[in-house]
């Protein structure tokens, strides 16, 4: 999949910007949304998108966001916690869209200049002169433009006018349930796994690279695999029975913490900040004690244990990993239907 950070728009010409565009190829057909964890409803959407790219020779390309306009707002507003839960990092919405078998994809840094453009010129300098679009495809709450002004019936006519065709799709639904990225989140928060999966069409994971850290597991007899995220609020928190993919050419069990380790001080290297920690039941003896480091790994989160706990002491960090290992080894015992 091409991906693009953004392009330049010839309509800011004014503003200094040179006058090119260096978007997707010439025509596409779009699709545009924050396509946060990249659910069975967004896969049907896509699925479609494709069909109606193949259907006129261009290439299928999805418009996202970073970072996520309530992000922006959030920030601008000067109250973080109003910022959505995030399902995905970028990584990894990316690497769903191309499973999907989308062709491109424009991530648009949604800032100042975003947030004032009236829908008029989000058609004619974003759409039309930037991306050439054939078709566009939107969902049934589509928004666009300043103040969220521009809706389905405006993109409709502007396509008749300007000569690319306009298509809604209805929300999609699994045992009567609406497929959204907000249910996702629901169950995420609550520690729901299995309707997450059947929400999202596969095991929720997380990848990234494996990075060092304060190699306090080490110590404790836990080596736990690191991987760090910047800005970033996770749907899911907890201690987690997980698998582990990219490590010695097999899928591995294991136990991990996603959150911000409440046992630690504030001054540790991680303290405060989010970390994925991934203790392997069986670490691969090939691999040695440092062969995890730089590699990149996905792991699936599939049985919540419990929320993040504080321990008084290491001792009591001690025995309480320990118990999740127990715990994640009883649950990958168990047969699951």
């Amino acid at each position: 999949m091409k991906i693009l950070r953004g392009f330049q728009l010839p309509g800011l010409v004014g503003e200094g910007r040179a006058a090119r565009v260096a978007g997707p190829d010439a025509g596409c057909a779009l699709t545009i949304g924050n396509f946060d964890g990249v659910h069975r409803g967004h896969q049907a959407m896509l699925a479609l998108l494709n069909n109606e790219a193949r259907h006129r020779g261009v290439p299928s390309c999805v418009m996202t966001f970073e970072p996520h306009p309530r992000d922006f707002f959030a920030r601008k507003a000067g109250k973080p916690e109003l910022a959505p839960a995030r399902i995905a990092t970028l990584r990894d919405k990316l690497h769903e869209l191309a499973a999907c078998g989308v062709e491109q994809c424009v991530v648009m840094p949604f800032d100042a200049r975003l947030q004032t453009m009236s829908p008029q010129a989000f058609i004619d300098e974003v759409l039309v002169r930037g991306l050439g679009v054939r078709y566009v495809l939107v969902g049934d709450d589509f928004r666009f433009g300043a103040a969220r002004a521009g809706d389905y019936a405006m993109l409709d006519t502007a396509g008749q006018a300007t000569g690319f065709d306009v298509a809604r799709m209805n929300s999609y639904e699994v045992h009567g349930l609406r497929v959204s990225s907000s249910a996702v989140r629901d169950a995420l928060t609550e520690g729901r796994m299995d309707d997450a999966a059947a929400l999202l069409g596969r095991p929720y994971s997380i990848s990234g690279h494996v990075v060092h850290g304060r190699k306090l597991g080490r110590d404790l007899g836990f080596r736990t695999l690191n991987l760090r995220f910047s800005h970033w609020k996770p749907a899911a928190s907890g201690i987690f029975a997980v698998l582990v993919h990219g490590l010695a050419g097999r899928v591995l069990r294991g136990v991990a913490n996603l959150g911000i380790r409440p046992s630690l001080e504030p001054g540790d290297v991680n303290g405060g900040r989010v970390l994925l920690e991934t203790y392997c039941l069986d670490w691969p003896a090939n691999l040695g004690p440092e062969g995890g480091y730089g590699k990149i790994i996905r792991v699936e989160l599939l049985h919540k244990l419990h929320d993040e706990l504080r321990y008084d002491s290491l001792d009591a960090l001690k025995a309480g990993i320990a118990k999740d290992c127990d715990d994640a080894r009883a649950f990958f015992a168990t047969p699951r239907i």
